[in-house]
């Protein structure tokens, strides 16, 4: 959370630049794996469809973050507006992850997840 200002109220481009690869380093580290784990999550009938209608849903609701960043920006600031709606996006993630459900040792084919 510590880039979102680092990103958005940069006062020069390298400092831009930094911020910008740091939040997406992090952003890459850390989501790069929900495919793997909607693909654990689905039940077996429907886990070659689940993961990319679940990510198809996503771009659906992520469609509309433009247009209320544009509201955001007509009442603050541009670097007001994306710093709000990057916080509300981390937040709202760190939520999801938090009361997601999680299974471990899932046997692929079997239903019931191992003893």
């Amino acid at each position: 959370m510590l880039t979102v200002p680092v990103w958005a109220f940069a006062p020069s481009l390298p400092l831009l630049w930094a911020g910008a690869f740091i939040m997406q380093f992090f952003v890459q580290g850390a989501w790069g794996v929900i495919p793997a784990h909607i693909n654990e999550l689905s039940p077996d009938p429907v886990r070659g469809f689940l993961p990319g209608f679940a990510y198809q849903c996503g771009v659906a609701v992520a469609s509309q973050i433009p247009h209320t960043q544009a509201l955001f920006a007509a009442h603050t600031s541009y670097a007001q507006a994306m710093a709000l709606s990057a916080a509300t996006v981390f937040i709202l993630g760190a939520v999801v992850a938090g009361v997601g459900p999680e299974r471990r040792g899932v046997a692929f084919g079997r239903g019931a997840p191992y003893p």
